[in-house]
């Protein structure tokens, strides 16, 4: 079967930053400030280097096969995933609905800049065989993007491909 044939029934879908879901997560924190109230209970606030990002569906019946990802220079992401249909409008982002295990890769700052990327292999294939699991159930699904050590959004790709289940 040549590659065309094997790649048919792949589903490669990209994440992309939810601006408006992050914006509204950084005025709940910015509020809270403001009144000098604390959050809720269990809540979870964003983080100054954190964004919201979303995958959403074509369809329902996927079957994880891989991460693509890149990373112009180097730094650390962390992709942490909302289990529950989240509302930010209509409810808070509790620390119970982030799913475990999350997905991980960086490059160290004394890494060359053409280096592959690190990961933690058995994380990120479990947390991929989540997401199409949850896809089962829903038409999009939210996730918490972290940058450290010098990662930033804008040198970011990040994608995962699945196959017809």
């Amino acid at each position: 079967m040549d590659d065309a044939e094997a790649r048919s029934d792949a589903t490669l879908l990209e994440f992309k930053e939810d601006r408006a879901l992050t914006e509204m997560m950084r005025l709940r924190v910015s509020s809270l400030q403001r009144s000098g109230q604390k959050r809720q209970d269990g809540e979870r606030l964003l983080l100054p280097h954190e964004a919201v990002y979303r995958l959403d569906f074509p369809t329902q019946k996927l079957k994880f096969s891989r991460w693509y990802f890149s990373l112009g220079g180097y730094g650390r992401v962390t992709i942490t995933g909302i289990c529950q249909l989240w509302t930010p409008d209509l409810t808070h982002l509790m620390t119970r609905q982030l799913l475990e295990p999350i997905g991980t890769f960086w490059r160290n700052a004394d890494d060359p800049e053409d280096s592959p990327l690190k990961w933690l292999e058995a994380d990120m294939q479990e947390f991929g065989e989540r997401i199409a699991e949850l896809a089962k159930v829903r038409k999009v699904m939210y996730f918490l993007f972290a940058f450290k050590d010098g990662a930033e959004a804008a040198n970011l790709s990040c994608s995962v491909d699945f196959t017809a289940d």
